[in-house]
């Protein structure tokens, strides 16, 4: 009976946690609802009336820009009748009176309804003066509400009086022959324009006493009407009070002081109201498709919480596995590996961690396509699931880095037997999509003892003696002992103090010799960095250059040897400079930039200067490593493809990119006397650069017989011990001085070196 009842009291346990859950579900979904709900009626009601404030404002502005308008318009009909050689003879030289009756008073009172029209004299005394209302007013006194423009016209203002508004903005010192205001015009509001009668050249000697013709146009209740009416301003019009009526909108017309000259009044569109009327419905429904979805979101999640609860296991699968291969991952790992510390803390037997990292993996993915890294990924996983026991932790931690745990012996012989399989499994060559890829691996080994740290710790044990076997030249293993700690501690203090050489000028420039194939003449040297460091002594470029390329320090050397090398070479006409560029350094955006200014600064020949590349330089770096060496190659610099045969050798290299010279590398040349082989590919390797236009340069050359060798298999230039060691400036001085002293006179005599 108790072992029936257990379901039925887990499954009613489970309904209760599911009421609390979805009790907790519900009271914040319906407060992330109703919040929901009050922003967006907020921002409704904040765009409505953001939206009144705008029209109003255009509105506003629509009305001032009409009067502005209706003024600039009043001034041109104005200038129509006073601004014309028919005015200059009837108004100021004869006083017509009947033509200015006809031509002036009539017609802008019968065409344009002026509301009064006045002529004045040169001393501002109105000779003729017409009204709208009353006809011909005779000769009456010139109306306060003129004097103002009157004297604007004349150049009497230094500024405007208060309840007056020009139309046209004009300097009160140097005023036109026209001008129109907007001002208070006995007690009513209007346009008055004034322009002043006669030719331009009679206004420029004496505008002063020039006749002026005025007008007035009152802004009354009909232009009022229709600026509205074609403004689609209803009920615009002459507001009496300061305050508008409770539907309508005041707007006052001031002069520049503030001052008020008319105050209208219209009923405003108001469109944020119809925003409201139109957002309304949406919100009612966005209110019932919040009440929806929450009442789906419940049923749903009733539904899918058991699939969930089913599917949780799958889930951690995936989040504890590596989707390409599915090997644990790096979390994984880390877990089974503090288990596995605590086991042996507690008397278990000692365990190991081997660090595995592929080395030329990244090759292949920028050769080759990552779908072919992921094969070549899924390859690596079945060669290591062979090679360890079903016991064993096999992980990908990300990349190409691979790891192990596993229970084994923590004597070195045991290690390194587990590590050579591992190497032996990994390093066979495979075959993939029709490609042969042949990859290393590069590991690194801590062992697991009762003394073992964390995990954190091991890793980090595993990943120096990692680093040490990449160092020692890869595909090999290394065991972590404490003399890696202080190791790679120097290391960083050499790194440091590289940065200070480097930047203070620390550093020695060693210079080796490329001579003929002869070997009588010099034709070149090869730049080559030094480093004495003040309390270690001479550093070997063995020691410092991967230094230099591991934390990134190899752009400030090849920087800072390209530049002396540079300086240097300005004493050595004719002679070509050959430096090495590091991968890091050509791959960088700036780097011909930097070329060119370094060309520039030390005022060195570009076409003397030699930039040695290795392939590696331009793996997955193929556009821009072309463009790169095309703007180089335009302004003189010339290329040398170094170590040619030790990497890929791919005939791509030489027929897409400008290469001027093919380096053989210096152990094809050791082996010439005792490898077929090698002699075999030293003549292939010159009858390729011959085919192709190119020249041949052999490195390492040491004893007579190798120079006997090369020299008939048709290298053009050579170097090495035979031919001088690298050195400091002053023995390329020397033996450019004498060279007589370093010749070579044949293959079979010895070279003096200088010491």
């Amino acid at each position: 009976m108790i072992t029936s009842a257990r379901p039925q009291i887990a499954e009613e346990s489970s309904e209760s946690c599911w009421d609390q859950a979805r009790l907790r579900l519900i009271v914040p979904i319906g407060l992330i609802v109703a919040v929901a709900v009050a922003c967006l009626i907020v921002a409704v009601a904040t765009s409505a009336r953001r939206a009144d404030e705008v029209s109003l404002k255009r509105e506003q502005q629509l009305i001032w820009e009409a009067i502005a308008a209706r003024g600039a318009r009043v001034l041109r009909e104005v200038e129509s009748v006073a601004a014309t050689n028919g005015a200059t003879q009837a108004i100021r030289d004869h006083q017509d009176h009947q033509w200015t009756e006809r031509q002036v008073g009539n017609w802008l009172e019968a065409f344009f309804d002026h509301d009064l029209v006045l002529v004045v004299d040169g001393s501002d005394r109105i000779e003729y003066a017409r009204s709208r209302i009353s006809g011909d007013l005779g000769t009456i006194e010139v109306p306060a509400g003129l004097v103002t423009v009157l004297d604007l016209l004349r150049g009497r203002l230094s500024a405007l009086p208060g309840r007056v508004m020009p139309v046209v903005v004009h300097d009160s010192q140097s005023p036109g022959r026209s001008e129109a205001l907007i001002e208070d015009f006995l007690d009513r509001p209007a346009i008055v324009a004034a322009v002043a009668v006669g030719s331009e050249s009679d206004l420029a000697s004496g505008k002063a006493a020039a006749p002026i013709v005025l007008s007035i146009k009152y802004i009354d209740r009909e232009m009022l009407r229709e600026i509205g009416e074609r403004l689609q301003l209803p009920g615009l019009h002459e507001a009496d009070e300061p305050a508008a009526a409770a539907d309508e909108q005041l707007t006052v017309i001031a002069d520049a002081k503030g001052g008020a000259i008319a105050r209208l009044a219209w009923k405003p569109t108001r469109p944020g109201g119809q925003i409201a009327g139109s957002a309304l419905p949406f919100i009612a429904i966005a209110i019932a498709g919040f009440a929806l979805l929450v009442g789906l979101v419940m049923h749903h999640n009733r539904r899918t919480a058991r699939a969930i609860a089913a599917g949780e296991s799958q889930l951690r699968h995936l989040a504890l596995h590596d989707p390409v291969c599915g090997l644990p991952n790096r979390i994984y790992f880390s877990e089974r590996l503090e288990t596995v510390i605590g086991e042996v803390r507690r008397g278990g037997p000692s365990a190991a961690v081997f660090y595995i990292d592929l080395d030329h993996f990244k090759d292949v993915n920028d050769t080759l396509g990552h779908h072919i890294g992921d094969e070549l990924i899924l390859n690596v996983t079945q060669r290591l699931s062979r090679v360890m026991r079903s016991e064993d932790l096999v992980a990908r931690l990300g990349g190409d880095e691979f790891a192990i745990i596993t229970n084994c012996a923590s004597d070195s012989y045991s290690l390194q037997a587990i590590a050579g399989r591992i190497i032996s499994a990994v390093c066979a060559p495979y075959a993939i999509s029709g490609h042969n890829i042949i990859i290393g691996a590069s590991i690194g080994i801590a062992v697991i003892d009762r003394r073992a740290g964390d995990a954190a710790d091991i890793l980090r044990y595993a990943d120096m003696a990692l680093y040490r076997a990449k160092n020692e030249g890869r595909n090999r293993a290394c065991i972590y002992d404490a003399a890696m700690d202080a190791d790679l501690s120097q290391r960083k203090l050499l790194e440091g103090d590289l940065l200070q050489a480097i930047r203070n000028n620390g550093l020695d420039a060693a210079y080796q010799p490329i001579v003929n194939a002869s070997g009588d003449t010099m034709v070149g040297v090869e730049a080559l960095a030094r480093w004495t460091h003040p309390t270690a002594g001479v550093i070997p470029p063995a020691t410092f250059i991967p230094i230099a390329e591991h934390s990134g320090l190899i752009v400030e050397l090849g920087e800072w040897i390209l530049r002396r090398a540079c300086l240097d070479g300005r004493n050595w006409p004719g002679l070509t400079v050959a430096v090495n560029v590091s991968p890091l350094q050509f791959r960088r955006s700036d780097f011909v930039d930097m070329v060119e200014r370094i060309l520039k600064e030390t005022d060195f020949d570009a076409n003397l200067l030699e930039l040695e590349l290795t392939e590696t330089t331009l793996l997955g770096n193929v556009e821009t490593a072309e463009l790169s060496m095309l703007r180089l190659k335009a302004i003189g610099v010339r290329f040398a493809l170094d170590d040619f045969g030790t990497g890929y050798s791919s005939l791509l290299y030489l027929r897409r990119f400008p290469f001027d010279k093919l380096k053989i590398d210096s152990s094809f040349v050791l082996s010439i006397e005792t490898a077929p082989d090698a002699a075999a590919i030293v003549h292939a390797v010159v009858s390729l650069g011959r085919g192709l236009g190119m020249r041949v340069t052999a490195e390492g050359v040491e004893n007579a017989e190798q120079h006997l060798f090369l020299r008939a298999a048709g290298v053009h230039s050579m170097q090495g011990y035979r031919f001088g060691r690298p050195g400091p400036t002053a023995d390329i001085d020397a033996r450019l001085q004498s060279p007589n002293d370093y010749r070579v006179g044949s293959p079979d005599q010895e070279v003096k070196l200088a010491s």
